[in-house]
């Protein structure tokens, strides 16, 4: 299942690793269910996490810990399952529930590892189309249940149910052929293409101290974006509508930082067009947290629209229990002041596009991304920071999250990260320009605007809380029926 994800990215061993899983609980108990499942959500969590060791091998292990016990509870939900006619149809349901129980809770979730982020270059990632991010995993899971099912009733010699589980299979296999994700922009809403910058400013270090020198970082964005206004002032890239800088491009608050202000005022009137800033400001509600803020800076008017995160990260950007947690583990004195979470709708109207920003790990949740899509968003913007993991797996991680972002909505995604990767992704999930990880530059793309839906918009979500549902309801009902059956026999013992 690890090997599905980058840095190997082989996304169709995700299929046989279902497979594998699902055929090791066929028929089990629920006690071995549990410690199976367990046992493999904790191996691929400590592979596909590695990255985490940066901050700390009890954060990795931790973590993969927690995540591991979400599968050994929807391991439980499938050996339950398998013990129905027609578990085959059901047990994708259980996975979409354990991905979206995993994506919520605890602290706002962590859906990292969701089997659809691997699947950009497969069939199975396609249906992502029509059936949204959730929706595509259990498609995966729903073909390797069948061809689980398949190979069991040939073991009992029932060709016929065979036959029928096999069909399954084939149509998990054909029916996203006729899928073609779109690849043009529309005129739904304004215009069907924009010229859009970004800049990829890189950091003096990587690692935990790769912000330690905060007006370097800045200068570092400001100098390539005064050197993609040269660039444009002799017609070497086109003249873009906005610039895009990374998440924490300007960790001194440009509001009340005179030279961080001048700085990217400079940068802004250079290139004569606004520049989304990644910014890290006091929060003016509460002088005890701050904001991760994606502010719009306009070249005569100077800072304007801003959105504010609102999925910061547990243990990251904020330490749940700070007063008991913060003094057993020294790292967290880095994090001097919790981020807050906003309550902005994250679209900017820029130059006549209409953009929805997303910032870094946001990407990765589902509630953020619909309500983008949902406000009218034509193309989404992740504004990023994976300088702390840099020259690890994480960022390829992120860019193939990045691309299925694209693939289920239909939207063009705009990233710029401060160390890589910086990137435009067609609305069909290709990688059509980047500036390479570890590299600095700026670059201006041709990017496709969309106002039009994908099917995912319409039957994505709902589809997936049916299946997750209904799925949930049997397995229950199945344990049910197990404990009656159960005190029945021990009543009938001791008579």
């Amino acid at each position: 299942m690890w090997s599905a994800f980058a840095p190997l990215a082989l996304g169709w061993a995700a299929f046989p690793a279902a497979c594998a899983l699902v055929a090791v609980l066929l028929g089990s108990s629920w006690h071995r269910a549990f410690i199976y499942s367990s046992l493999c959500g904790f191996v691929f969590f400590t592979l596909l996490l590695y990255w985490l060791t940066i901050v700390g091998y009890d954060a990795w292990l931790l973590l993969a810990l927690v995540c591991a016990l979400s599968f050994g509870v929807m391991g439980i939900g499938i050996a339950l399952l398998t013990r129905i006619k027609w578990w085959p149809l059901l047990v994708p349901g259980v996975w979409i529930a354990q991905e979206w129980v995993r994506g919520s809770f605890p602290f706002g979730g962590f859906p990292w590892g969701s089997l659809a982020f691997s699947q950009g270059d497969t069939l199975f990632g396609r249906s992502a189309v029509v059936l949204g991010m959730l929706g595509s995993g259990g498609w995966l899971v729903l073909g390797s249940c069948a061809l689980v099912a398949s190979i069991a009733a040939l073991y009992s010699l029932n060709v016929r149910q065979a036959a029928s589980w096999f069909v399954l299979l084939l149509a998990t296999f054909i029916l996203p052929l006729f899928i073609s994700p779109p690849t043009e922009g529309d005129t739904d809403g304004g215009a069907a293409t924009a010229q859009i910058g970004v800049v990829q400013g890189g950091t003096p270090e990587i690692g935990l101290g790769a912000f330690d020198v905060r007006r370097a970082v800045l200068d570092r964005h400001v100098r390539q974006s005064m050197l993609l206004a040269i660039d444009v002032a002799h017609g070497k890239q086109s003249k873009p509508a906005f610039v895009l800088w990374p998440e924490n491009s300007s960790d001194l608050d440009p509001y009340i930082d005179s030279a961080a202000q001048a700085a990217i005022g400079v940068a802004a009137r250079a290139l004569n067009v606004p520049i989304l800033v990644g910014a890290v400001v006091n929060n003016p509600d509460d002088s005890s947290t701050v904001l991760n803020q994606g502010i719009l800076w306009d070249p005569l008017m100077g800072a304007g629209q801003h959105y504010s995160k609102t999925h910061p990260v547990p243990f990251g950007e904020y330490i749940p229990f700070r007063s008991f947690i913060a003094p057993l583990i020294d790292r967290f004195d880095r994090i001097g002041r919790d981020f807050a979470a906003g309550t902005d709708t994250g679209i900017f109207d820029i130059n006549g596009v209409k953009t929805g920003d997303v910032i870094c790990f946001e990407v990765a949740y589902n509630s953020v991304i619909y309500t983008r899509i949902d406000d009218g968003a034509r193309v989404l913007m992740v504004q990023t920071n994976n300088a702390t993991y840099s020259g690890t797996a994480q960022p390829e991680q992120q860019l193939a999250i990045e691309q299925m972002r694209a693939l289920e909505t239909g939207r063009s995604v705009v990233v710029a990260a401060t160390t890589g990767i910086s990137a435009f992704i067609g609305p069909d999930g290709s990688v059509q320009a980047q500036v390479p990880e570890g590299q600095v530059g700026a670059l201006v793309h041709e990017v496709a605007l969309r106002g039009s839906l994908n099917m995912s918009a319409y039957i994505g979500r709902p589809l997936a809380a049916a299946w997750s549902l209904l799925a949930i309801f049997m397995a229950g009902l199945v344990a049910v029926r197990a404990m009656a059956g159960t005190r029945a026999e021990q009543r009938k013992v001791a008579g």
